[in-house]
């Protein structure tokens, strides 16, 4: 969704609005991967006139951003002003991790006692079908991983939408953009593992039962199977603080290892 200007712009065109508001959004994208590129590294004040410069935007768009990315929980408010690059403890992603899988949890509960419609679990079984596919080979590449990340977030998504509850899915999606707590916030860590494959079939599998819970009506079991599904992403987190150097997590050099 476009992020309206902090300023309104100096003409009642809805094409300069629309503008404005794309501006700010690539602005957001742009900054956000730098923070998690570790360009701007935690702790690091952030400039507005420097952003102008580095980015090539207004400063209305990269106030915007700077606004968005502080509600996103990437940067925090100085009290004298501006924005700073946050840090996070391991704790913090943690209960991050446990607030998704909760709701993820209840969603699946709520679509397994109000029953799904069958068109909704057909689609929810193809995206499993495609995975499947993905995870034939014996080892996985990059673009392996990359179309796993898509699917994977996909099937997130119809599983909230198997609720049947906006205020859900709107709560769910809130706390999958917490930094860190996305259902593929750590499958980067690994993809060059030994056994990177096996972890991924597991998190298949555990798919496949939540979903047959759900077209069973079995409320109870879809719930805890959704919530048990969540502690790959904490497994996956202890990981990449492990080896934050080897680590292909973006951002991970954010985290704490002290709590």
């Amino acid at each position: 969704m476009p992020i309206t200007p902090l300023c309104a712009p100096h003409t009642d065109s809805p094409d300069s609005e629309l503008e404005g508001g794309s501006q700010a959004v690539k602005a957001q994208q742009r900054l956000r991967e730098l923070i998690l590129a570790g360009q701007l590294p935690a702790g690091t004040r952030i400039a507005e006139l420097a952003l102008v410069e580095r980015l090539g935007m207004s400063r209305t768009p990269i106030r915007a951003a700077l606004m968005r990315l502080g509600e996103e929980g990437l940067l925090q408010a100085l009290p004298g002003g501006g924005y700073a690059v946050r840090t996070f403890s391991e704790r913090e992603v943690a209960d991050a991790i446990e607030l998704r899988g909760t709701l993820e949890g209840l969603a699946a509960r709520l679509a397994a006692e109000r029953g799904v419609r069958p068109a909704l679990l057909q689609e929810a079984s193809a995206c499993l079908d495609q995975i499947d596919s993905l995870l034939q080979p014996g080892s996985l590449d990059d673009a392996h991983f990359s179309g796993y990340v898509r699917l994977n977030a996909h099937f997130h998504k119809l599983l909230a939408e198997m609720a049947d509850s906006a205020l859900l899915a709107r709560e769910i999606e809130r706390a999958s953009g917490l930094p860190f707590a996305s259902p593929s916030g750590f499958v980067g860590v690994q993809a060059h593992s030994p056994d990177a494959r096996d972890t991924l079939v597991v998190a298949q599998h555990q798919h496949r039962q939540v979903l047959q819970a759900i077209a069973q009506r079995e409320a109870g079991r879809a719930e805890s199977l959704m919530r048990e599904h969540s502690r790959i992403a904490r497994h996956h987190l202890g990981m990449a603080l492990l080896n934050p150097q080897a680590s292909v997590t973006p951002g991970v050099q954010l985290i704490r290892n002290k709590r």
